[in-house]
């Protein structure tokens, strides 16, 4: 490659569509590196209206995130890359959580980093010079706009990329190239009159539109570091991190490629938790078992938050004395809140009365409005 801004030869195209595929990419795309004005109106739209109001986004990031030159000087192409992960479910069983497809593993950013890394410096060696820079979730980009305008899939309803023959379950990233690529062409393709996502979502955070409100969707509520709002608790069902409900309804997701044996669960726990053990999960134990995963990032007590509102939605009386030890006893009040709603909502005579007993001790002043919340609606307690 003699010059990084001249136009490729077909030869080229496919010697850094050759390398993609020989790092681990199942599919391989490219879009020209013109930024995307409607992606950035649409992005600004979202972040107006509060879409994303539980993450640090705002104009400024819309302006980056629609253009790759803020990513890279001179940026004529990028080449995006899609690899498959999706695998069997494990069957559901009570008092074991839920854990998005994607969290099975270790995590996925460190490997498609290695991935994306390896080919950005073959196209380097190949340019003679620094021609490359690498996205994988974490830099302003907008990578699923630049992978549709590739071609490498269309954006459904449920707001992520559908890449024929693999569906959604899909890991993206992206090179970022000052070499001037011979783009492909976008895909023709909507969801059509097709809204089992929108009709699968329990919590109403999909509009029908192509946007989403985030800030109702479980992967977010399972993900925020704060408590989870009320009124959407009951519906995240046994969720403790993620959710795929709306991509498990998708039908070409459905009939989509499956991922290789490198993104199988690292064990049982790690796909479905016992539920009971991941509330008495402490940092120790965290570290162990989950950091390397993608649920590594937000601490062990988020997840154990999440455990207690998974156990008070399974409604079953044998889970009280978990909880009633979480309400007296968790470190973190935001777990001791959330194991007060749990009880509340199984409700039995026996969870009331710790919820009783524990009023009175609790000096945490957001912990105990959960407490007289989770009370509430059952009356005094020689009602019983």
């Amino acid at each position: 490659m003699d010059s990084p801004r001249r136009r490729s030869t077909n030869l080229e195209r496919a010697a850094v569509i050759d390398a993609a595929r020989a790092a681990g990419a199942d599919s391989v795309r490219i879009a020209p590196a013109a930024a995307l004005a409607d992606t950035r109106a649409a992005l600004a739209a979202a972040f107006a209206r509060g879409d994303f109001a539980t993450w640090p986004y705002g104009p400024a990031y819309a302006e980056r995130a629609a253009d790759p030159t803020r990513l890279l000087a001179g940026a004529r192409s990028v080449i995006c890359i899609a690899v498959a992960y999706a695998l069997p479910v494990p069957a559901r069983t009570r008092g074991r959580g839920r854990v998005s497809n994607y969290a099975w593993s270790a995590d996925y950013h460190r490997r498609l980093r290695d991935l994306l890394g390896a080919v950005a410096a073959h196209i380097d060696a190949c340019a003679g010079a620094a021609v490359t820079a690498i996205a994988c979730d974490t830099a302003p980009l907008a990578e699923r706009a630049f992978a549709a305008r590739s071609g490498l899939g269309w954006i459904g309803k449920h707001t992520n990329l559908i890449a024929p023959g693999i569906g959604s379950f899909v890991f993206l990233g992206e090179i970022v190239t000052t070499l001037d690529l011979e783009p492909d062409p976008p895909l023709r393709k909507t969801c059509g009159t097709c809204s089992r996502c929108v009709a699968a979502c329990p919590t109403g955070a999909l509009r029908g539109d192509y946007t989403i409100d985030a800030t109702r969707c479980i992967s977010d509520l399972t993900q925020r570091t704060g408590p989870i709002p009320r009124e959407l608790r009951s519906a995240i069902g046994e969720w403790i991190w993620g959710c795929d409900l709306c991509q498990q309804v998708c039908p070409p997701t459905q009939r989509g490629r499956r991922g290789g044996a490198s993104f199988a669960p690292l064990d049982d726990e790690t796909a479905a938790p016992d539920l009971s053990a991941l509330l008495r999960l402490r940092s120790a134990e965290f570290k162990r078992r989950y950091a390397q995963t993608a649920m590594g990032w937000r601490g062990a007590a988020v997840l154990r938050r999440n455990a207690a509102v998974a156990l008070g939605n399974g409604l079953d009386r044998a889970d009280v004395p978990v909880l009633g030890t979480a309400l007296r006893a968790d470190p973190h009040p935001l777990v001791r809140g959330h194991a007060a709603w749990a009880l509340g909502r199984i409700g039995s005579p026996r969870a009331l009365r710790l919820l009783r007993d524990t009023q009175q001790r609790e000096t945490d002043s957001w912990a105990a409005a959960e407490i007289a919340a989770a009370l509430e609606p059952h009356g005094p307690l020689d009602a019983l």
